[in-house]
């Protein structure tokens, strides 16, 4: 008995040993290294009804993720016939580019978008929330998206956020007095279809919104197509210089 334990361990360790091999043998060919290329272009416009966001370049690939038609999406390289690009919600796969038009900084998609900015949609805001505004609409213009418009109740809301987070002195999305962003949106009876909110701590209002454009989730609710309005909260801060609060919806 003993003689025939030890012959079914080997046997074992013999069918685990095959299958890890022939498992690494399997990934190793599927995820060999493929020629990346560079792309004049860093925003594209989703042409497909629904486009899947793959895991890799080819329909082999599992779909992380699915895009639907005229949703803009960050694309970083060429492979192949694919693009690798981000989507909303962080995702980053790659999708088949016949399905990508190329949006240029300076097409006719952007229209008047970049003076569309009046006094009437900022006299809701102090100087501080007003050049934040204007430095987060060039970055959309410059990505080939069209410029947010403020909404007074949640510039209101915004404001208050940051002067809760300055008063109690914490920082993070969720309030000790107001819940999450979405609570507090819904709180303040404000209707949206899509929401998000980002936040900073920073000396500058230049300095905020380059941090918010070198993270990537924060980045992602700057150029987002869902949303089209915004309100931004500037209020001043012992401990940070300054506290900002943007509140993004989509209506």
């Amino acid at each position: 008995m003993k003689v025939i334990t030890i012959k079914k361990k080997n046997i074992l360790k013999f069918l685990v040993l095959t299958v890890f091999i022939f498992t690494i043998c399997r990934y190793t060919t599927a995820f060999g290294m493929q020629h990346y290329y560079k792309l004049d272009f860093s925003t594209g416009l989703v042409t497909a009804t629904t486009l899947n966001v793959r895991s890799g370049p080819g329909t082999q690939y599992k779909i992380v993720t699915t895009v639907d038609k005229n949703e803009y999406i960050r694309v970083f390289a060429g492979v192949g016939d694919w693009y690798i690009v981000q989507v909303e919600g962080d995702y980053i796969g790659a999708v088949s580019k016949k399905y990508i038009k190329p949006i240029y900084p300076n097409s006719s998609n952007t229209g008047s978008n970049e003076n569309s900015t009046t006094d009437n949609q900022t006299s809701s805001m102090n100087a501080d929330e007003k050049e934040v505004f204007d430095l987060i609409n060039k970055q959309r213009i410059n990505n080939g998206l069209t410029a947010l418009k403020v909404d007074n109740e949640v510039q209101r809301v915004a404001r208050i956020k940051a002067e809760d987070m300055v008063q109690n002195n914490y920082f993070a999305h969720e309030s000790p007095t107001y819940g999450t962003p979405f609570n507090m949106l819904n709180s303040f009876k404000i209707s949206y279809k899509s929401a998000g909110e980002n936040i900073a701590a920073n000396s500058s209002n230049s300095g905020a919104v380059k941090a918010w454009m070198n993270s990537s989730g924060h980045k992602a609710n700057i150029l987002s197509s869902k949303y089209n309005y915004t309100g931004i909260g500037v209020v001043s801060s012992p401990k940070y210089g300054k506290i900002y609060v943007q509140m993004f919806i989509g209506k």
